[in-house]
């Protein structure tokens, strides 16, 4: 029998395994799901511009090797990442328990986050801060493995474009909040009460999901095998004859790696290329930050929507095109106004790509093992950001020697751009099912008689 769910009235969806939904999700459930990505995302905004901000301005390292210590800490958090979400993700398929196969591994990463934010927050030594740096992306990792299944456990084929528009909604606003209170712990001089704060929205977020959010369909079955064999199979072989969906990774990673080239260094820029001090950051800062957020959000439905008519890759080559534009002029500007300009066409660029690139994935991967492939496609993300951060530390460091302080940020902008154009072309070996009509009638068993 369907099972209500408390405070959304709703039966509970019924899945056949490998095989997508067929009844709508209440519009109160899409927002909590989506709101979850806010606490996540969140936790990444306020814990890279914290990192940035005590490199900087706080003399943990030797002056000229900043670059290199967030190089550091970008590799050394990039071992959990690889491979805690994907693994938890794929147990996560096979997990039976009375709240359903997803919850419990988000309920117990996000209390671990907040124990290791609370550690961020208070350490005082590279040391320290790349301790809990890595913890945080034992648990979080965790949390978010799981919690990657859940828009192909609950979300029909129909809701797809709409679920992933607010997921991507709410990934911009998870950004705009964190380098928000970031920056505003900056301006007092006390990262703390930012990471405070972000421990309490991650608190809030994961219970709406967990309280209110239907449990989805049951777990696969695990046919005598053990869980390290079942984390184990995360990594097998057969992933490589998913062909688009490999070809999609790869597009993600580098289109990703451009985004991060900002994002990740942004406080540097400011600094360095644009020569503002310290006491202003924390307002040129939220300006680009208000540039990329209203340029997102203005592009996030409409591209949502349009690529649910004329296909999902168009949409992305066309964001890739604006990143690319918006990073030229970052990388060249004179002043902050200009370089407020290529933030808002970045953010319209990765506000596009976040909505209509998670519909993509969810639209060409295997249903019934969600968690799996959404969780290796979380390597990428992960990977994207590492990679970005060590390439450009590196190269932050090394140009700022050979020519001087200010043209290493803009270099690592200029980087960023090739990102863009191999993530294009690795697009083009995505082979997208098609939509509507047509897409239906493929799916329909064929009448008595017919060829």
């Amino acid at each position: 029998m369907a099972e209500s769910v408390a405070g959304l009235g709703a039966p509970e969806p019924i899945a056949v395994e490998g095989a997508r939904p067929t009844a709508d999700l209440p519009i109160g459930a899409l927002v909590r799901i989506s709101a979850f990505w806010l606490g996540l995302t969140s936790i990444d905004a306020v814990v890279n511009a914290t990192i940035q901000a005590r490199l900087e301005y706080d003399n943990l390292v030797a002056p000229g090797t900043e670059g290199m210590a967030l190089a550091f800490i970008a590799v050394v958090t990039f071992v959990f990442s690889v491979a805690v979400q994907p693994s938890v993700s794929s147990i996560s398929d096979y997990t039976t328990t009375r709240w359903g196969r997803r919850k419990p591994y988000i309920v117990v990463g996000a209390l671990l986050d907040v124990v290791f934010l609370l550690g961020i927050a208070t350490a005082n030594t590279l040391l320290a801060i790349t301790a809990f740096v890595t913890f945080l992306q034992f648990s979080t990792n965790t949390a978010r493995g799981a919690f990657q299944g859940y828009v192909p456990d609950l979300v029909p084929d129909r809701q797809v474009g709409l679920a992933s528009a607010m997921v991507g909604l709410m990934q911009v606003f998870g950004n705009v909040l964190g380098f928000a209170l970031a920056a505003i712990a900056v301006a007092e001089g006390n990262v703390g009460l930012a990471v405070g704060a972000i421990a309490v929205v991650e608190l809030v977020t994961m219970l709406s999901v967990v309280l209110r959010v239907p449990k989805g369909p049951p777990a696969k079955p695990r046919e005598g095998r053990s869980w390290v064999q079942i984390a184990a199979e995360t990594w097998g072989t057969d992933i490589l004859k998913e062909r688009s969906y490999v070809w999609l990774l790869i597009s993600r990673l580098f289109i990703l790696m451009g985004g991060a080239s900002l994002v990740n260094f942004v406080i540097f820029y400011l600094g360095r290329s644009l020569g503002i001090p310290e006491s202003d950051v924390d307002g040129a800062i939220l300006q680009l930050l208000a540039a990329a957020t209203l340029a997102a959000l203005v592009s996030i439905i409409p591209a949502s929507r349009l690529s649910d008519r004329i296909g999902r890759k168009p949409v992305i080559w066309g964001c890739t095109a604006f990143g690319m534009v918006g990073l030229v002029l970052v990388a060249l500007a004179p002043n902050l106004m200009v370089a407020t300009l290529g933030a808002a066409l970045l953010g319209s660029s990765q506000g596009t790509f976040l909505s209509v690139d998670w519909a993509l994935m969810t639209d060409i991967i295997p249903k019934a093992a969600s968690g799996r492939y959404m969780g290796l496609s979380n390597v990428v993300t992960a990977s994207s950001t590492t990679i970005a951060v060590a390439i450009g530390g590196l190269t932050m460091d090394a140009v700022g020697r050979a020519v001087g302080i200010g043209a290493g940020p803009r270099t690592v902008m200029l980087i960023g751009i090739i990102y863009f154009s191999l993530g294009a072309l690795a697009l083009r070996q995505v082979v997208e099912p098609r939509r509507g009509r047509t897409a239906e009638a493929d799916a329909m068993p064929a009448a008595p008689g017919t060829p």
